[in-house]
């Protein structure tokens, strides 16, 4: 693509809608651009069909791409693997919102018809968050895209649901599960978000049926004792030892139940008796299996009160609850309500307070498939990083119950199971065409779907063709690394590794990347109820997909939360321009540049320093990204760029670029020094680097290059001295209010001989003095500049004051000395020394240190004025 004519000002609307074509067209995606290269596979984390990208997206995926873009350029056969979620219920409650647009409910119109409806919806707005990623820069293999719902996906959900069910370790049965009365379907944890409420503590009298009192026990959810098949306490309270074993009559239902002792109580919550109510609680239900204790269910599947409720049947639980109450204080069993603040879970989809409910559902049998997972990690098969979300890991792992995986939805990937009129069951891949007990052909599906984590647990295999053995299964399995957040890490990635390991024996992916979340600059979470989210698109359209980005990656310190601010972009915005301004001058003063080597082999000491800093920020650079700590190595390079590239070197090539005797090794480095820098940011800024590589090399895709080895050079120990120097004489320009280029005269003593020829021309053009050399200070009052084992000299008699420069060193002198006064008694107080933290004491003895050097200062300044 011909580059453009370089404008004066970097804008990236211009030139983000260049590039993207252009990669995708040249095959840069895919991994069979370096054939021959080592295999490097990362699937992303499959976004929502339905959703748009959020900040959390950009942050993932920015990490994604800075990673599998310089993999490519190291000559890796990179496979970024993309491709989105089928969603279950999000997805269908987008189209059930359609259809109630026409008065209709998926029940008006049938199964097969909604299932067809929501393809349909699919087809037309499925792809929106697929462009919002190319839009961003993001560089995944979209020849490889998936679907959740694709075939060759589901045939590996069938699969992988018949082997487990086969090896007993799916079942079905009857559980307490997270409940959604309005979806009316099983949710998993992950889709239950928790909230702190404030509610009631009720504290109810339970009389005993064989004498006088009774128990007391406590509730938030009064309608549920309608409920109830039993009493607990822990068997060591001793306040209860005389009451295990006798019985109570449960108010307002009159049905007579135990009190029995099991360890699941805690002694400390509320009287320290709880109510047992087995089909609403998860704890009671376990209490109930443990002491043979009847399930009575008092809610159905919208959460109203079913005929085992008595005369409060027919009441939604919100309605009962206030019924409840007031008919146990009538009956004078209401011993007192107090203001309670609890976690209360909702539905993630419609907000609706969710129920712990019984229900007949689809299990996984979780602990084997645990254990293999937790010593992959603990042997170091897979490696968190950071390290410490391994504990938490372990955490979880150790204390799975059993996945409920059925959903009773329509949309997603309907269980493999038929049932026969004769009772049979048959759990098969593919759809049984006659019972095999009793040959009848008319058999009925389970009308459940599975859990949309459970196809997402089979992602880094199933995306790569299993349980087919394709040749990118044999070559990118296991994948290289993950990349997700800690949120997600029990109920995707330990999911991934328990059926990685099951299914294909080996780790699904060998590194854990974990990252932390968006925030804003106050450190609060991104949600619309806060009024902080920001759309990264809205981001986008007024700063551009690079500058956040770059900020976005400089933020990215493994497995802490990031902070964003807008000043941060805005920051990124004007480093980007910075650039832009750098390869302009370049692209005037330096002919062509090769897209590989060209480094000069003898190069003077200013060219030499540059070429051997730029040799030491790619290995540094390098080195961290090796070790994923991206903010890290963004800081190193971002200085480097700016710091040593921008505001010393491209000054120092001014002068020697106007005489043609000497501009062409100069030319040379600068353009190498600029064409390395662009290859080292272009996987954090792809579109602004594959500009600038338009205009200053021309040759090829900047993203198809190879990634950048520069030789090492010597050292030049007096390029150091001599930045120490430029800045003294700067920074006395500026404690004085003299203009940059007023004139100055500069005399330097160089016992040890460090100054070079080159010198004088670079200090009369980066800090505006002439320079002389001399044996000693001068006579007449002056101002020293040390920098290294050179000294600098200004005469002060024609450019300040001397008076006032006097008395403000003084001021100064006394100042500091007052301050190294009072930190030198208190590291003499051994009361102090002994007793205040060690970090403290060591903060006070190295500000005492930086006092004395420059109380020291001082005094040597105001004895170079003279009296």
């Amino acid at each position: 693509m011909a580059a453009l004519v370089m404008q004066p000002t970097y804008d990236p609307k211009t030139i983000e809608s260049r590039w993207y074509d252009a990669w995708e067209e040249a095959g840069l995606f895919r991994p069979e651009y370096r054939p021959d290269g080592r295999p490097f596979c990362v699937v992303i984390p499959p976004p929502n069909v339905t959703g748009s990208l959020h900040l959390g997206h950009a942050l993932n995926m920015t990490i994604h791409d800075v990673i599998v873009r310089r993999r490519r350029m190291q000559g890796w056969a990179v496979l970024w693997l993309p491709g989105t979620d089928h969603a279950g219920i999000a997805t269908q409650n987008m189209v059930e919102r359609k259809l109630a647009e026409e008065g209709l409910t998926r029940f008006d119109v049938g199964r097969d018809r909604f299932v067809e409806e929501v393809w349909s919806w699919k087809a037309r707005y499925g792809d929106r968050i697929t462009q919002q990623i190319r839009r961003l820069g993001y560089s995944p293999d979209w020849t490889r895209e998936r679907f959740t719902m694709d075939e060759g996906l589901s045939r590996a959900v069938r699969t992988v649901f018949v082997r487990l069910f086969d090896e007993g370790l799916i079942y079905r049965g009857d559980r307490i599960i997270n409940w959604c009365p309005r979806c009316e379907t099983a949710l998993a944890d992950i889709e239950v978000e928790h909230s702190d409420e404030a509610g009631e503590l009720v504290v109810l009298q339970y009389p005993y049926t064989d004498g006088e009192g009774g128990i007391t026990v406590a509730t938030t959810r009064a309608e549920t004792m309608l409920g109830d098949t039993a009493v607990a306490v822990h068997p060591g309270d001793g306040r209860y030892a005389g009451a295990v074993g006798r019985t109570v009559r449960l108010p307002l239902v009159g049905r007579e139940i135990p009190i029995v002792a099991d360890e699941a109580v805690d002694p400390e919550f509320g009287t320290g008796a709880v109510k047992v109510t087995p089909a609403h609680d998860p704890n009671d239900f376990e209490i109930a299996q443990r002491h043979g204790l009847p399930v009575v269910a008092i809610l159905d599947q919208r959460a109203v009160v079913t005929t085992e409720g008595g005369r409060f049947a027919g009441l939604d639980r919100f309605e009962a609850r206030a019924a409840v109450k007031h008919a146990l204080q009538k009956e004078g069993r209401l011993v007192r309500a107090e203001d309670h603040h609890h976690a209360v879970g909702h539905c993630y989809r419609c907000d609706t307070v969710v129920e712990p409910y019984l229900s007949r559902q689809w299990f996984v049998q979780v602990q084997p498939l645990a254990r293999p997972a937790i010593e992959a990690v603990r042997s170091g098969q897979n490696r968190f990083i950071p390290g410490h979300w391994e504990k938490a890991y372990f955490h979880w792992m150790e204390n799975l119950r059993d996945w409920c995986i059925s959903r009773q939805i329509w949309w997603g990937h309907r269980i493999p199971a038929w049932y026969c009129s004769c009772g049979e069951l048959i759990v098969a891949v593919d759809p049984p065409t006659a019972c095999p007990a009793c040959g009848d052909e008319d058999l009925t599906q389970d009308h459940d779907v599975l859990d949309t984590w459970f196809s997402s647990a089979l992602w880094p295999f199933s995306t790569l063709g299993w349980p087919v053995q394709t040749e990118d299964l044999a070559r990118f399995y296991p994948n290289t690394l993950l990349i997700t957040g800690f949120d997600i890490i029990y109920f995707w990635v330990a999911r991934m590794m328990m059926m990685g390991i099951h299914f294909l024996g080996d780790v699904p992916f060998v590194d854990t990347v974990i990252h932390g979340l968006v925030r804003d600059h106050q450190g609060n979470k991104m949600s619309k109820s806060r009024g902080n989210a920001i759309d990264p698109l809205d981001v986008v359209d007024e700063y551009g997909a690079d500058p956040l980005r770059l900020a976005l990656i400089q933020a990215a310190a493994p497995g802490q939360d990031v902070p964003l601010d807008m000043e941060w972009v805005a920051a990124a915005r004007k480093f980007g321009n910075k650039i832009w301004n750098a390869a302009r001058f370049a692209v005037a003063h330096v002919g062509t540049i090769p897209a590989e080597g060209g480094y000069p082999t003898d190069p003077a000491p200013v060219e030499r320093w540059i070429l051997g800093r730029l040799a030491e920020v790619t290995r540094r650079f390098d080195e961290l990204s090796d070790d994923y700590r991206f903010s890290d190595a963004f800081a190193v390079l971002y200085n480097f760029a700016w710091s040593e590239v921008f505001d010393w070197y491209v000054e120092l090539s001014k002068a020697p670029l106007r005489d043609p005797a000497r501009s062409e090794p100069v030319a040379a480095t600068l353009g190498v020094v600029l064409r390395d820098l662009l290859k080292l940011f272009h996987p954090a800024v792809p579109y602004l680097s594959e500009e600038l590589w338009s205009q200053l090399v021309g040759n090829g895709l900047l993203a198809g290059t190879d990634w950048p080895q520069p030789p090492e050079y010597d050292p030049v120990p007096s390029m150091v001295t001599f930045q120490e120097l430029v800045g003294g004489i700067r920074s006395f320009r500026a404690e004085h209010g003299l203009a940059a280029r007023q004139p100055l005269l500069i005399q330097l003593l160089d016992p040890a001989g460090v100054v070079e020829p080159w010198w004088e021309e670079q200090l009369g053009g980066l800090a505006g003095v002439e320079t002389i050399a001399v044996e000693g200070p001068p006579a007449r009052a002056h101002t020293r500049i040390v920098a290294g084992p050179v000294q600098g000299f200004i005469e002060l008699s024609d450019l300040i004051d001397l008076d006032a420069e006097r008395d403000r060193l003084r001021k100064a002198r006394n100042a500091a000395g007052a301050d190294l006064d009072q930190a030198e008694r208190k590291l003499a107080n051994p009361d102090f020394v002994a007793r205040a933290p060690a970090d403290i004491v060591a903060k006070e003895q190295a500000k005492a240190d930086e006092l004395r050097v420059r109380v020291e200062k001082l005094s040597a300044q105001l004895a170079d004025l003279g009296s």
